[in-house]
């Protein structure tokens, strides 16, 4: 007589959780790679923790700065040109960001150079701007800033009048590119001052970049015997500074800076 063999049934909830645990498992693998090709993209993309110092792209041609800028790895391109007769055509005297600073690889840096022939911009209207927003719209207009003046007033920043060589001027009027805008400010006597920055190590036009960002000016300029033109001055150092950095100043007060081409003069910071 035949044996009739019997199979071993399994357990129907066994079956069952043994197949949601491998069906886990398995999605649990997946999650982990899409999550480690995600991060590895993004690293990737944002070139995350790589960092490189902006190069000093004044003093140079548009043509020198981008290769300079390709070489630090980052990008540049001359994007406004202002004339200014002191200084050789075509030759970048502005960058955005600054020399110095750290910036992620592959950054664009903006150049502003000087004109080849001067052309005339509109006198914009800033009152009522303040300092921030006139800055930007002075140097968008290829303008530059000049003095910063202050009287009393219950706002403190805010633009009350415009000036081009010491007069008085209209928004329309039409000036010569790089011209210096003189700025009349309101000041609260409650909140008119200001902690003066250190701007030793910099370059003279980025020093008074620096300045105005913090509501001061430019005093007495103390230059080397060597520095004899305007284009020495933009390529020096400030290795002094009076008053010294992260002392407190009423807004507007000038800062003499004292220029060299001598690096080794310049300070360790």
């Amino acid at each position: 007589m035949a044996t009739t063999r019997r199979k071993h049934k399994i357990p129907e909830g066994k079956l069952t959780w043994s197949f949601v645990l491998k069906n886990v498992a398995a999605a649990v693998v997946v999650l982990v790679l899409i999550f480690l090709g995600i991060s590895w993209w993004l690293n990737a993309y944002t070139n995350h923790g790589k960092t490189v110092v902006v190069p000093d792209l004044t003093n140079m041609t548009g043509k020198e700065a981008a290769k300079a800028a390709r070489s630090a790895g980052v990008r540049a391109t001359v994007e406004d040109s202002v004339f200014m007769p002191k200084l050789g055509k075509g030759i970048v005297f502005r960058q955005e960001p600054r020399a110095g600073q750290t910036v992620k690889k592959g950054r664009h840096i903006r150049l502003t150079a000087n004109a080849v022939v001067p052309r005339k911009v509109s006198m914009p209207n800033l009152v009522g701007y303040n300092i921030m927003e006139a800055k930007a719209e002075i140097l968008s207009h290829g303008l530059t800033i000049g003095r910063l003046e202050y009287v009393r007033d219950i706002a403190t920043n805010v633009v009350m009048e415009q000036k081009v060589n010491g007069r008085p001027i209209r928004p329309g009027v039409e000036i010569t590119s790089g011209s210096e805008v003189s700025l009349v400010l309101g000041l609260n006597t409650r909140f008119g001052t200001t902690v003066v920055p250190n701007v030793v190590g910099s370059k003279y036009l980025s020093a008074i970049d620096g300045l105005h960002d913090n509501f001061l000016n430019r005093g007495r300029v103390v230059a080397d015997p060597d520095i004899r033109t305007y284009a020495d001055s933009i390529q020096a150092f400030v290795y002094r500074q009076d008053p010294s950095p992260r002392t407190s100043r009423t807004m507007g007060s000038p800062v003499v800076l004292y220029l060299t081409k001598d690096e080794s003069k310049v300070p360790a910071k």
